[in-house]
């Protein structure tokens, strides 16, 4: 197919089809003639593939550079690949280096032994998670942290446990590799979304109309409320 087709098919510009050439986003199709190539199947798989990165997985051209750069190389493992992911995605900027950073990632390394994960001392997303910790203390809700840290780890645990299967559904390493990046990148975006439609839910159930909550606001609102809560008419 010529470049106006792939175009057309994956809802990629001309021009933006080409920067991805020059940029080592995409490979060059086959030269047809001096000033015409031709594209196949493999350049609409990765064109959607970098527009999923960009678009949902919010990655840069440069962090998404790197990400192919590992799943091309055929030296890494899929491992080693999936922690390339990992160390794009993580945040480069953290909070202040003061008490409370300190004291949340000796938080961190203590849930990491306590639940007895393979992660090495580096890992960026250890300083990420530090970071969230330590505005948590800083903020006054150090109570949020002690009560949701090993019940969010169980959780993030089963969703990790999915994306492993279902990088390890493929033989064929590319298609592996390209799996585990993609249950990475796009499963948090997957993640956040459907914990947000959670508490929306929660929410209703506990402050809505029939609700505990919304039920106590209602007796509030239809007379006072004496002494030990009760409600006088």
């Amino acid at each position: 197919m010529r470049v106006g087709e792939l175009s057309r098919r994956t809802g990629v510009s001309v021009p933006t089809i080409k920067f991805y050439v020059r940029e080592g986003l995409l490979h060059a199709g086959e030269l047809s003639s001096p000033n015409q190539a031709r594209y196949d199947e493999s350049h609409v798989r990765r064109l959607r593939l970098v527009r999923a990165l960009i678009d949902v997985g919010g990655l840069s051209v440069a962090a998404i550079r790197d990400v192919l750069a590992a799943v091309e190389d055929p030296g890494r493992s899929v491992h080693e690949v999936l922690g390339a992911a990992h160390d794009r995605l993580a945040p480069r900027e953290g909070g202040p280096d003061d008490t409370a950073g300190e004291a949340a990632r000796e938080q961190v390394l203590a849930l990491i032994a306590r639940r007895g994960w393979q992660v090495h001392g580096e890992a960026p997303a250890i300083r990420s998670l530090a970071d969230a910790l330590a505005a948590l203390h800083r903020l006054g809700h150090t109570r949020f942290a002690e009560m949701s840290l090993d019940l969010y780890a169980e959780a993030a645990e089963r969703v990790a446990a999915s994306d492993v299967a279902y990088a390890a559904r493929e033989a064929a390493r590319e298609d592996a590799v390209e799996n585990a990046v993609v249950g990475t990148v796009l499963g948090d975006a997957l993640f956040t979304s459907l914990r947000r439609l959670a508490q929306v839910d929660a929410s209703a159930r506990m402050y809505g109309p029939e609700g505990p909550a919304g039920e106590a606001e209602r007796v509030r609102g239809s007379g006072r409320v004496g002494e030990a809560g009760r409600v006088v008419g």
